[in-house]
């Protein structure tokens, strides 16, 4: 029951990171606090290696790190950065993190290229009585938060976690 609990947690926090960023352009602090207090939660009762747990701190710190000089370099945003530590924890250091980390590149890259067209036929959409979220229409920053949000989907089923978790149910 808690295994299933858990495995539910994750992609409910992604939506929600994703949506409130699409919607606002902000991803609440607590969301990102939730995935990473839950991870230390759900390691061991996952049967998760005490050195595979380590491995996971040291993977989302070296992601932080990145993410702090992006966000100094005002590339990234501090809410994205937050969200895509948090989220690394769940990965760990893995192929399946290289292969998430990837993926939030591509479909950021994608999402960046798809809105970059809506805002520049912005009056073609607004013609056709379409409303859209300042943060596709005006915003001069671009919510990547969608971009986790969907890599994080995606590559979820494939983290260590989510094996042991399915393993330990």
């Amino acid at each position: 029951m808690i295994q299933t609990a858990i495995l539910a947690f994750v992609p409910l926090c992604l939506a929600a990171a994703a949506i409130s960023d699409v919607m606002t352009m902000t991803i609440p602090n607590r969301v990102s606090l939730l995935l990473a207090v839950a991870f230390l939660a759900a390691a061991p009762l996952s049967g998760m290696p005490l050195a595979d747990m380590g491995m996971s701190l040291a993977a989302g710190a070296a992601v932080f790190g990145v993410c702090f000089g992006l966000f100094a370099a005002n590339v990234m945003g501090g809410g994205d950065a937050k969200l895509l530590t948090a989220t690394t924890l769940w990965f760990g250091w893995s192929e399946s993190l290289v292969v998430y980390l990837l993926y939030v590149g591509f479909l950021g890259g994608t999402i960046t290229l798809l809105i970059l067209f809506i805002r520049a036929h912005a009056d073609h959409v607004l013609a056709l009585g379409i409303r859209l979220p300042a943060s596709l229409s005006t915003a001069r920053k671009i919510p990547y938060g969608l971009a986790i949000g969907l890599a994080g989907f995606l590559m979820w089923p494939k983290s260590p976690l989510f094996a042991l978790l399915l393993a330990a149910g």
